[in-house]
């Protein structure tokens, strides 16, 4: 820190400096990011309640109604109006509380949780944190996690089972209704990660999408993931945890005897309502006609960049359930091809779980951003293979195998 501070204008002009080594969204060329441009609207209501404390709530009795408001909606939304919970940082806070949740409302020692393999790695921590024994279940062939696998894995010390309706890598919808049974046959509490998609699959399947339920509707979920900072388009950070009910969050409860709320049930204490106002001005802005058409924008461009990536010569890895396309090469190496499309300007990302390249179709993607992408594809796909002839100047690559033909005639 400096003795002597500097003017606005000389902030203002250093600040924009290191903006300019920043992608932006608007750009069309982050194509890897679950994260969007956020919407106007939510960025003024952000703005507007800057200073809001939903850790110490009695302060703010305007915003805490406007957080009780923005669960109820979303409560509707998945199934169940009369839930409870949070608005929060994101999925990894939210994932993790529904994790300590299942561990303190069980009353088990060494206590164990149920992932898919496809599970997001908040879950990981969430283990580390809690003292938690991680069991990973299999996938199907299709990426989903396998109920057989599921069944096999249940022992007396399993607290929870973890279900993904949009699994980060490549947004495949897990089968929450087997899942549901098997947590009440069992006596087990189950968690929705809808990070992803708890913001899409309603809408899709109002329009008649082959997608499974995976919500509160099924009485075997406990809780719920919801990103409004990822297809609800508002501002990060703008997380959601959802509870079936109240005595989950009183679990996770801890007095705070000197605030004007005596007990906090988020694992941040100091927690802005900036993004709750956001979200409510969101939900209230776009209501269900306007997600759904933001959903429906982005499965078109997911429908057509998954066509062309199979036009340009690769290999799509499923075909898309959500807004993700994900797709390799069985002669080139991933690493290749990724370094071919950043030489081009794009931001991609490449999953673990099958290795590919992973494209996420959010809202700031557009069909013309689509076409241009593809077209830098095909060149790739033509350069990069054409690399894999013999280099003797290529004509006499190409002479030595007419030569061979003829020989072999």
């Amino acid at each position: 820190m400096d003795k002597k501070g500097i003017t606005k204008q000389e902030i203002s002009e250093q600040l924009k400096k290191f903006k300019r080594d920043d992608m932006t969204y608007k750009s069309g060329r982050i194509l890897g990011s679950m994260c969007t441009c956020p919407y106007e609207i939510g960025v003024e209501a952000y703005y507007m309640f800057l200073e809001s404390n939903l850790g110490d709530s009695g302060l703010f009795e305007g915003t805490k109604r406007i957080e009780k408001e923005v669960i109820r909606m979303l409560g509707s939304l998945l199934g169940k109006k009369d839930v409870c919970g949070h608005i929060i940082t994101g999925g990894t806070e939210a994932n993790i509380m529904a994790m300590r949740a299942a561990r303190n409302s069980s009353n088990v020692e060494n206590p164990e949780i149920i992932i898919p393999k496809s599970a997001h790695f908040s879950f990981k921590k969430a283990a580390d944190m809690l003292r938690l024994r991680i069991r990973e279940a299999d996938l199907d062939e299709d990426y989903r996690v396998d109920i057989e696998s599921v069944k096999k894995l249940i022992s007396d010390k399993t607290v929870a089972i973890v279900g993904i309706a949009g699994t980060t890598e490549l947004g495949v919808v897990d089968p929450i209704e087997e899942l549901s049974k098997i947590c009440i046959e069992n006596n087990i509490y189950l968690h929705v990660d809808a990070a992803f998609g708890g913001f899409s699959i309603p809408f899709l399947r109002d329009k008649n999408y082959d997608l499974p339920n995976f919500d509160f509707s099924l009485e075997g979920v406990s809780s719920m993931t919801i990103d409004p900072h990822k297809m609800g388009l508002a501002p990060i950070p703008t997380g959601c945890i959802l509870f079936r009910g109240r005595h989950y969050l009183k679990s996770i409860s801890t007095e705070t005897p000197y605030l004007t709320e005596k007990e906090q049930s988020t694992i941040v204490g100091t927690r802005t309502g900036a993004s709750a106002a956001a979200a409510w001005a969101l939900l209230k802005y776009f209501g269900r006609e306007g997600y759904t058409e933001i959903a429906l924008k982005c499965m078109e461009v997911t429908e057509f960049l998954a066509e062309g990536i199979k036009k340009s010569g690769f290999k799509l890895v499923r075909e898309p359930e959500l807004n993700i396309v994900a797709f390799k090469s069985d002669k080139i190496a991933i690493k290749d091809i990724v370094s071919e499309i950043e030489a081009n300007g794009w931001a991609v990302s490449v999953s673990a779980y099958p290795e590919a390249i992973r494209i996420v179709v959010m809202p700031h993607i557009k069909m013309e951003h689509a076409r241009e992408f593809l077209d830098g594809l095909n060149e790739i796909h033509s350069k990069l293979t054409s690399d894999k002839l013999p280099q003797d100047n290529g004509k006499k690559a190409y002479l030595k195998l007419a030569d061979k033909t003829i020989q072999g005639k």
